[in-house]
């Protein structure tokens, strides 16, 4: 369903990303690990069309997203979850869930686009009450929670989570990862994850691609990564401070 080939992306002298190739099948969960600052939230962002790559395609359902147009109708068919959240401060939750469905040409009636809202927050197991809270009022588990609410608002064919349990506690993180995957099988949803997180990786993934040096180094299985001879990603899982991988020292 998405296919990446020969993506590029630097930043003055900073080379991020060196060629990524990475196919994902309709339906299926592929999380992407690596290092801190080894380019992937700009991979992601590379596919929404946040950044713009220098070079490369990005394909989906085999079709290249040449022009806005294109990227347009992309974006309508997908739902990310942000590293931060990205909820608004001076809206209440019930408007930032259902933020898409109050402007354009897809806006609802607001009694309509609240009562979507409250069923979305109850599918992420969050109380009618909390629709008209403040993001700001609200745990950092909760604002995790709000954010998923938001991006399966649409029931999307594509999800996006960017460090979905960053800044989380091993429970909050274990809730938030059961919902991703739950949620993700009932809708049928393709989803991209991006983390460093093992237990999330082990939970939610249905195959993992490590990114270092820029590219895709290795792809497989939960259980071939368990098993892999490959130096950089044992290394990696391991959390091992001596091994290819530079670490500071």
């Amino acid at each position: 369903m998405i296919r990446l080939r020969g993506i590029t992306r630097s930043f003055g002298a900073n080379r991020v990303l060196a060629g990524v190739d990475l196919d994902v099948g309709r339906g299926e969960s592929v999380v992407v690990i690596g290092g801190s600052g080894s380019g992937k939230s700009v991979l992601v962002k590379c596919i929404l069309g946040l950044v713009r790559p220098d070079a490369g395609s990005v394909l989906i359902d085999g079709a290249e997203l040449r022009d806005r147009h294109a990227r347009d109708a992309f974006l309508a068919r997908a739902g990310v979850l942000f590293q931060g959240g990205a909820l608004f401060d001076s809206l209440p939750v019930w408007q930032n869930v259902a933020f898409r469905f109050l402007r354009g040409p897809r806006a609802l009636p607001r009694a309509q686009a609240r009562a979507l809202a409250v069923e979305r927050l109850a599918r992420v197991g969050l109380a009618a009450d909390v629709a008209d809270r403040l993001p700001a009022e609200l745990s950092g588990g909760m604002q995790k929670r709000v954010g998923l609410a938001r991006a399966i608002a649409a029931d999307p064919e594509m999800i996006f989570f960017d460090e979905p349990t960053t800044g989380l506690d091993p429970i909050m993180s274990g809730v938030i990862n059961t919902l991703i995957r739950s949620i993700q099988r009932e809708i049928g949803a393709t989803a991209i994850t991006i983390t460093h997180d093992m237990t999330s990786v082990r939970a939610i993934a249905d195959r993992v691609a490590m990114l270092h040096d820029g590219v895709i180094r290795w792809t497989g299985t939960v259980a071939e990564m368990d098993a892999t001879s490959d130096p950089y990603v044992a290394q990696f899982i391991r959390g091992a401070a001596e091994g290819p991988i530079r670490a500071l020292r």
